[in-house]
């Protein structure tokens, strides 16, 4: 006579070694949100509803906003989570509809060089920005730059 398990068992195969990678990816995906929903709204209050509005969004805003660490950093943090929180995302959707293979691996490899080009671009545009731009008419330059 042969045993049958009892349905609830568990069937466990061996744990792998190592870092587990979609647990570390999943737990990001809810962190980076959270953080995430802060950094927009803060930005959308500052950019949007403080002061005139849409209206006053122009070059010297952008300069005279560049002009302190505080919002570089605000900016470059939202920028970061939001690449890595979205191709992550399309990591997880290439998981999901394509096999393990060349083609999956093509397809995280231009996620990863897209993300971290466009990382790598938008820190130095920010960082780099200058405010004060020689030759730049008067009127468009914010109130901190001297006049040339």
């Amino acid at each position: 006579m042969t045993a049958i398990e009892a349905p609830r068992s568990p069937v466990r195969p061996a744990r792998k070694r190592g870092v587990n990678w979609e647990k570390w990816g999943w737990i990001y995906m809810r962190a980076s949100g959270v953080v995430l929903i802060v950094l927009i709204f803060g930005h959308l209050f500052v950019n949007l509803i403080v002061g005139e509005g849409v209206k006053a969004i122009d070059f010297g805003f952008v300069g005279g906003k560049w002009a302190d660490p505080f919002w570089q950093w605000w900016d470059v943090l939202m920028l970061w989570l939001a690449l890595i929180h979205g191709a992550n995302g399309m990591r997880t959707i290439v998981n999901d509809y394509t096999s393990p293979g060349t083609l999956q691996k093509v397809l995280k490899g231009a996620l990863l060089a897209s993300a971290v080009v466009l990382i790598v671009l938008g820190t130095l545009v920010v960082f780099t920005f200058d405010p004060c731009p020689a030759g730049a008419p008067a009127d468009l330059l914010p109130s901190f730059c001297p006049a040339v």
